[in-house]
């Protein structure tokens, strides 16, 4: 029996990793085998695109052709190496961004070509789409107030992304809801500007509806 997948998607600061965690759990304590996973990464070779892509590990600008390749390469990884094996064992699978980061980053803010996209995305992921994608949405002046907190301590700072202009990321967002017009029956707009466990109820309802 093949296992379900879910994508977490959205814009800075919206609270995807946190709210992959808290359905993570919440499966769990229906009896569902779940793995966690993230893009990119999720793999050594993903791991280590991470941090050329996030963290500018190579010391040099990527070219947004570069940039775009990288992540879907260590999309394939992640797909061969963890989802579609757990998926076939019958596992949920829950990951931090997947294929529509790529659309709403690297096409609709970049402006690269959204057809190109799709067929490169396509062959990333062997067809494989997720059966459900949690889009959490947040204003983008909300989202970076909420990393501004996060970086207070000084023991963490903006990424790549997160430097990029506000116009960038008010585009990002713009991106995310024509791809969920686009794709209305995977998609599921989630309210992010709520406390955390607001959010994770209105998560939890709509994958009690829609999968279970």
């Amino acid at each position: 029996m093949s296992g379900k997948f879910i994508t977490f998607e959205g814009p800075e600061g919206c609270g995807k990793s946190t709210q992959t965690k808290l359905l993570a759990e919440n499966l769990v304590a229906q009896g569902i085998k779940v793995a966690c996973t993230r893009e990119p990464g999720g793999t050594a070779t993903g791991e280590a695109i991470r941090n050329i892509l996030q963290h500018d590990a190579a010391g040099e600008p990527l070219a947004g052709r570069a940039e775009l390749l990288l992540f879907t390469a260590s999309r394939a990884q992640l797909m061969d190496q963890e989802i579609l094996p757990a998926l076939e064992h019958g596992d949920w699978v829950l990951c931090d961004r997947f294929i529509d980061s790529t659309m709403a980053y690297q096409g609709f803010a970049r402006g690269m070509d959204i057809e190109i996209l799709d067929r490169i995305n396509d062959f990333s992921i062997n067809s494989r789409k997720p059966d459900l994608t949690l889009l959490l949405d947040l204003d983008v002046e909300s989202g970076f107030q909420r990393l501004e907190r996060r970086y207070s301590n000084g023991e963490e700072t903006f990424d790549r992304f997160e430097r990029e202009a506000r116009d960038f990321h008010f585009r990002v967002r713009d991106g995310y809801h024509k791809l969920a017009k686009r794709e209305p029956n995977r998609f599921r707009i989630i309210e992010a500007d709520q406390a955390i466990d607001e959010v994770a109820c209105s998560v939890w309802n709509t994958v009690k509806e829609v999968l279970l």
